[in-house]
C-alpha cells in the first residue's frame, strides 16, 4: 500500500482518538512524519505503535511556540512537509458545554481557541515548511450543520473550520496548496467516557448507533481512510471541499 509513499505528514491530536486512526492509515499507506499531542504517556505509546517512521512531539495548540516548533522539528527530521492535519480539538481542559444563557467569557475563550484559533494559526505556522502543491486536511464535524443541546459553541466553532477550507485554498492557489475539511460524526473515541458515565457508556453508544443510518457509529479508521485520500494526489483536483463522514446522520437521520 503506497498511496502516501514519502509523503510527510503531521497529525495534530494524533496520539488518540480520530487523530492517531488517521496516523494508522497513514502509515499504511507509506507516509512518514510526525504526531503531536499534549499527554507524554499516549505519545509513546502511539508512537511505539507506529513504528520509527513517526516521531511524537508534546505540544499544545493553541500555544504559537509550539507550533512554530512543531514544524521546525518535523521539517528537520524529514525534510519539507507534505500533508498538515489540523485534527486537534473537541471539548477544551477545563471547560463546560451549555447553551448562550450558560457560558460566559473564560469557557467561549477555551472553546474558541481550541477549536478555531489554533486551527488557524497550525495552518500559519505549517506554511513556511510545507511544499508545494501540498494537502491542507482540516476536521471539522457534523456539529457544524445541527443544532444538539449546549453545543452552539462548538457547532460555531466547526462551522468556522468547514470555512477555512474554501478560504485557505482560495488564499493558498498560486502554491497549488489545496485544503479540504472532513466533518465526522458521532465517532467511536475515548471523548465518550469525558462526558458519560463509564456504567451508561454502552448504552449512550447504542443509542447513537440506532440513530445513525447506517446502523453503527463511525470508527477512527473511517475517518483514517478519508484522510488517505484527501492527502494523495487522487483527490488532486478538490480544493475547499468538505466530505462528511457520518453514517447519514447529517442528511438522513431525524432530527432528535
Amino acid at each position: 500500500m503506497s498511496k502516501l509513499k514519502n509523503k510527510v505528514a503531521v497529525i495534530t491530536g494524533g496520539n488518540s482518538g480520530i487523530g492517531f486512526g488517521i496516523a494508522q492509515e497513514f502509515k499504511n499507506e507509506g507516509a512518514v512524519g510526525a504526531i503531536v499531542g499534549r499527554t507524554q504517556e499516549t505519545l509513546d505509546n502511539s508512537v511505539a505503535e507506529l513504528g520509527s517512521n513517526f516521531i511524537a512531539i508534546n505540544a499544545d495548540v493553541t500555544n504559537l511556540a509550539d507550533l512554530e516548533r512543531v514544524f521546525k522539528e518535523t521539517s528537520e527530521k524529514f525534510g519539507k512537509i507534505d500533508v498538515i492535519v489540523a485534527n486537534a480539538g473537541g471539548a477544551a481542559t477545563g471547560a463546560t458545554l451549555g447553551s448562550v444563557a450558560d457560558i460566559g467569557e473564560a469557557d467561549y475563550d477555551k472553546t474558541m481557541d481550541l477549536n478555531v484559533k489554533s486551527v488557524y494559526f497550525t495552518v500559519h505556522k505549517a506554511l513556511p515548511y510545507m511544499n508545494d502543491g501540498g494537502s491542507i486536511i482540516l476536521i471539522g464535524s457534523n456539529a457544524g450543520h445541527r443544532a444538539y443541546a449546549s453545543f452552539s459553541l462548538y457547532g460555531a466553532a466547526k462551522a468556522a473550520v468547514i470555512h477555512f477550507a474554501k478560504g485557505f485554498s482560495n488564499d493558498l492557489l498560486d502554491r497549488k496548496i489545496r485544503a479540504n475539511v472532513i466533518s465526522p460524526g458521532t465517532t467511536d473515541t475515548p471523548v465518550f467516557s469525558k462526558f458519560v458515565p463509564a456504567e451508561q457508556l454502552e448504552a449512550v453508544k447504542k443509542y447513537w448507533a440506532d440513530v445513525m443510518p447506517v446502523g453503527r457509529i463511525g470508527q477512527p479508521s473511517d475517518i483514517g481512510k478519508t484522510a488517505v485520500f484527501l492527502a494523495s494526489d487522487e483527490s488532486s483536483f478538490m480544493l475547499g471541499a468538505e466530505l462528511l463522514v457520518d453514517g447519514g446522520l447529517t442528511y438522513l437521520a431525524p432530527a432528535k
